[in-house]
């Protein structure tokens, strides 16, 4: 059995690309510091699978510990989620999110050469095609007019892992692009699940129907888009789940050294027919104003799926109805989020 090591595995996306990885057949390690996580997360995937999976509660930063990891498991590929991922916070600490998400990179890279562990999925972001409106955003499209430090730190370590990819032969690793996820488990027990006011348009929804929070702003409503909200891709947790399982199962056969694909359902949706969507699916209204435009916001971002579906055979199943259907299992089920 091929043992993938999840870094950031307690986290919204790690989670429940742990529920697929267990699912297809793989066995799976986690390592998380538990800054943006919680533990309870370990306790919903027992539940979830009935097994429990090998936890390590490490900062990937901090290459001594993370060595444990590799000496105690013999470990085939790495999913590397872990890191900083609030864009707004990021103009905030930029020196924090350098520091955290280019070091912990790094750190997991010199492990993979001392324990020869070849295969690498980076998760990687749209964020790098920066302000650009030449949507579809292809895996072609220009990189490097990132808008925000978070978006920057994704676009260097691309490129670090480009060179070291050239610099290992051996090396086989895979750049994740995603939208924007969205979504929960079928089961309610995990989704995501921010500490304090959410970043993320979906969770801040959920809320506002759940009547943590009062109301909804929406920033901007005179962008060149059909009801002047900015038009995104979401796509479901799962899916993108999906997607990170189907890269580790190109990587174990291909021979290119460094391999890039969007993930995401190829169309865009605006922030209102994401809140009437969500309306459909809670049964009341959301109460929501309309704001300024926020700074670093361009009108419309959406990818072209087209080279996912060729290569990787992957293909978003669920819409934008499941999306929120699913949003709000989670909330009705987790009205406080997940204890500590």
């Amino acid at each position: 059995m091929s043992t993938v090591l999840v870094t950031g595995g307690n986290g919204y996306i790690g989670s429940h690309t742990v529920i697929s990885l267990f699912e297809n057949g793989y066995d799976v390690v986690v390592v998380d510091n538990l800054s943006n996580s919680k533990m309870e997360v370990q306790n919903r995937l027992e539940k979830i699978t009935g097994k429990r999976f090998k936890f390590y509660d490490i900062d990937c930063c901090d290459a001594d510990k993370l060595r444990v990891v590799f000496e105690e498991n013999k470990i085939d590929s790495v999913i590397h989620f872990a890191g900083l991922k609030a864009v707004g916070e990021s103009v905030s600490i930029p020196l924090d999110y350098y520091s955290n998400n280019i070091g912990s990179m790094i750190a997991v890279c010199r492990l993979m050469t001392e324990f020869g562990v070849n295969n690498l999925v980076f998760s990687s972001s749209a964020t790098v095609y920066g302000s650009s409106e030449d949507v579809p955003f292809t895996e072609e499209s220009p990189l490097g007019t990132c808008t925000n430090p978070y978006g920057w730190t994704k676009w260097m370590i691309e490129q670090i892992l480009r060179d070291y990819a050239k610099s290992e032969p051996s090396k086989r690793i895979c750049l994740l692009r995603y939208f924007n996820p969205v979504g929960a488990h079928e089961s309610g027990l995990i989704g995501e699940d921010p500490r304090g006011i959410p970043n993320n348009l979906f969770p801040y929804i959920s809320k506002v129907a759940g009547g943590t929070l009062e109301c909804l702003t929406v920033f901007g409503d005179d962008y060149n888009t059909p009801d002047g909200t900015c038009l995104r891709d979401y796509i479901h947790v799962v899916d993108l789940a999906e997607g990170h399982v189907k890269a580790i199962k190109f990587l174990e056969k291909t021979e290119d050294s460094v391999s890039v694909f969007n993930l995401g359902t190829g169309k865009g949706t605006s922030v209102i027919e994401a809140v009437k969507a969500f309306e459909k699916a809670c049964g009341h209204e959301i109460k929501h104003v309309f704001g300024p435009r926020r700074p670093g916001d361009i009108a419309v971002c959406y990818a072209s799926t087209k080279k996912a579906e060729e290569v990787l055979g992957f293909k978003a199943r669920y819409g934008i109805d499941e999306m929120c259907s699913s949003c709000w299992k989670w909330q009705t089920m987790n009205p406080e989020g997940l204890k500590d």
